[in-house]
């Protein structure tokens, strides 16, 4: 029998301090954060002076102790993140930001430890290192230049500048996160009469009848209203893409352009200082620039790489999104709109959602009834047993929630051993949840001596909720991320490496992260998947034929606008941390406009603040980084095209290239770098010509 170990009785009371297995959401409440976290960081800080004082430069000595201290502080600090995005309130930001700044300086303090970074140096250096695993040899690579990249080499003056910079940036990020939240939640439109809501789907009316009676309207019907339409993504794109009122359209549209953009929630100074902040940061860690800084974790090897990617996207796109506004102004002409001659940004959703209906007889609300949530599991799941031999069951019940919409799942492989276990949090809830979607790690797969810990995902989307009876119903961009974010999940979950700082996504460069998702994403268009997932949620009829015939026309309907616009956004990041001079004769809006000549073709308004609410590089890891989305689209979409070149509609060629791909990208996580994990797959370096291809910018030979 083993000995009782008895708990201190504050760690029995505080569930942030039991460190390790799944979090008790049910337990955890914001007064616990400050307290445990205290407590936590004190003894983490004892362990880590411990360790630097008896540092010996071996694997067994250095690395298995520091991964000790540092999952404790991810297992805490993580579960208190992921609560910021799905279950913000007042009470829980006060805690965060309480005990952020010294969170930030232990990860500064932990990053410029100078015995640790001399062990790792030593051990790079000594006699064993040909014996280490190529996921031993990257952790140690990676924790070198991490602290280098962390100011372990800055003395006196230039230490404490960057360790307060490290400090205010945190700030600033979370800052800005919580601006662009409350900017959203703040402004709503109250519809009343049936001229307000003409030319709006029964979806979108029965969506903003539920969030009318959730402000307080409780008589509020989708027949009868009132309709209170928000800035979240579940209401403002439906209402832009079919409301017939121009002049709501604009207003609701100069709403969300200027969102975090005035009074005390303008995020204009954050971003100027941000952006100052990270010039400082650079150059003290002896880059030009944040962008070169940025590109030194990445795979892409230069900034001009990152640009040649971009001009060469641009260079196909331009053209093409120049005609595909050309197409919107002949349509909207044919039909006798006033606005046809000068349309406006808050135009083209509407007309190109019209031309989209007339030239392919489709619509969005005729699909979703095809795409119940449950209906669209159950097709993601048995595609990715047919792909990579896994099964995926219910696990509801079997661990604690943030709220009772979660669900949970588990993973087996074909022998029926459990892989890992995944969380979905699948619907919008403006008032506390964070827009857009993710895919984040609960636990990271680590062997532990005998004991395997098995890997667990955060998934969340932001969906319309289910609505009068009705299961949430998805459109097709809603089943697009579902997908994605899973292919997220997948490379978490099914990972072979058994050290954590390598496992799953943990140490993958960051422009190559979105290989397996853009990658999941091609599998929404391809026949048998597409008929296993897509039937009607009241009759069971699969979707028609002729429906799918043109779903897959449409695919890539406007394709040059939805490039050039990614181009824009990815462009104007590269520039705001590679050129642009913060208090220099030019303003970030100048940039944004200089830029806009070049990768728009409608012109942004001059109100347009988006800046203000771009979380990606303001308040993510996307900081120098949006080109990302590109440069693993083009590994995504080569690695598709491997299954397309095998042979789509064979079933064993399937499988035998799926397992291909799970032991490869899915399996090496950041074990190896990315370009050896994609050669390994295809046999080859990576290809811009699927990319083009797929998107309709070249045709097929």
């Amino acid at each position: 029998m083993s000995p009782t170990v008895a708990l201190p009785e504050e760690t029995v009371q505080n569930p942030l301090l039991i460190g390790a297995g799944l979090p008790p959401f049910e337990a955890i409440q914001p007064e616990h954060i400050v307290p445990g976290m205290t407590q936590l960081l004190d003894e983490l800080a004892r362990s880590l002076k411990a360790l630097e004082v008896n540092v010996t430069p071996t694997w067994e000595d250095l690395v298995k102790p520091l991964t000790q201290i540092s999952e404790r502080l991810s297992w805490s600090w993580g579960i208190i993140g992921h609560l910021m995005g799905v279950k913000n309130s007042p009470k829980l930001r006060q805690a965060y930001e309480a005990v952020q700044p010294s969170v930030i300086q232990f990860a500064t303090q932990l990053g410029q430890s100078q015995p640790l970074y001399e062990a790792f140096k030593q051990i790079r250096a000594g006699s064993q290192w040909e014996q280490l695993e190529p996921a031993q040899q990257r952790i140690v690579e990676t924790a070198i230049q991490e602290a280098e990249l962390s100011g372990v080499g800055l003395e006196g003056e230039a230490k404490e500048q960057f360790n307060q910079i490290q400090q205010t940036l945190a700030e600033l990020s979370t800052k800005f996160s919580n601006n662009v939240l409350d900017a959203t939640k703040a402004f709503s439109l109250t519809l009343t009469t049936p001229a307000e809501i003409a030319g709006l789907p029964p979806s979108l009316l029965a969506q903003a009848a539920q969030a009318a009676r959730e402000a307080g309207d409780e008589n509020a019907t989708a027949e009868l209203g009132p309709w209170r339409i928000t800035l979240d993504y579940p209401s403002y794109v439906p209402f832009l893409q079919h409301s017939r009122r121009r002049d709501l359209r604009e207003k609701l549209y100069r709403a969300f352009v200027t969102r975090a953009a005035s009074g005390d929630l303008n995020n204009t100074p954050n971003i100027e200082r941000i952006l100052e902040l990270r010039q400082q940061q650079a150059t003290l860690l002896g880059y030009k620039t944040y962008a070169e800084l940025s590109i030194a974790r990445k795979m892409a090897p230069s900034v001009e790489a990152v640009e040649k990617l971009m001009e060469e996207l641009r260079s196909v796109s331009y053209e093409a999104a120049k005609q595909d506004l050309a197409d919107l102004e002949q349509f909207a002409q044919a039909q006798a709109a006033p606005e046809a001659d000068s349309l406006m940004n808050w135009d083209t959703a509407f007309w190109a959602e019209r031309l989209r209906e007339t030239k392919y007889e489709l619509t969005d609300e005729e699909l979703r009834p095809y795409f119940p949530l449950p209906q669209v599991l159950e097709g993601l799941f048995n595609l990715a047993q047919r792909l990579f031999g896994v099964t995926i069951t219910a696990a509801d019940g079997e661990a604690p929630v943030w709220h009772p919409d979660v669900r949970y799942f588990k993973v087996a492989d074909e022998t029926g051993s459990t892989l890992a276990h995944f969380y979905l949090d699948p619907y919008s809830r403006p008032t506390e949840k964070r827009g857009g979607a993710w895919m984040d790690d609960c636990l990271n797969r680590g062997k532990f001596g005998e004991r395997l810990r098995l890997p667990v995902a955060y998934l969340v989307c932001n969906q319309s909720p289910p609505v009068d009876g009705k299961p949430s119903l998805m459109t097709f961009r809603d089943v697009e991320t579902l997908f994605h974010e899973f292919g997220h999940g997948l490379q978490h979950m099914l990972t072979q490496v058994d050290y954590p700082g390598a496992a799953g996504i943990n140490n993958v460069e960051w422009d190559a992260v979105e290989l397996p998702s853009q990658f999941m994403e091609n599998w929404c268009y391809h026949r048998d998947t597409l008929f296993k997932l897509a039937r009607h949620y009241e009759t069971g009829e699969p979707l028609p034929e002729d429906k799918y015939q043109r779903l897959l026309e449409a695919r890539n309907f406007m394709t040059g606008s939805a490039i050039l616009r990614q181009v824009n956004f990815g462009w104007l990041d590269i520039e705001l941390h590679h050129r642009y001079q913060p208090r220099g004769s030019e303003s970030i809006w100048d940039v944004r406009d200089r830029l806009a000549e070049k990768t728009t073709v409608l012109k942004p308004i001059p109100e347009d603040a988006f800046l203000c609410a771009f979380s990606h590089i303001f308040a993510g890891g996307y900081a120098a980084g949006y080109y990302s989305y590109f440069w693993a689209e083009v590994l995504s979409a080569d690695a598709f095209a491997a299954f397309e070149e095998a042979g789509l509609d064979d079933e064993a060629v399937l499988l035998e290239t799926g397992r291909r791909f799970r032991d490869t990208v899915l399996a090496l996580g950041g074990s190896r770098h990315p370009m050896e994990v994609f050669k390994a797959f295809r046999g080859r370096e990576p290809s811009t010509a699927a990319l083009l291809r797929h998107r309709g910018l070249v045709s097929a030979a």
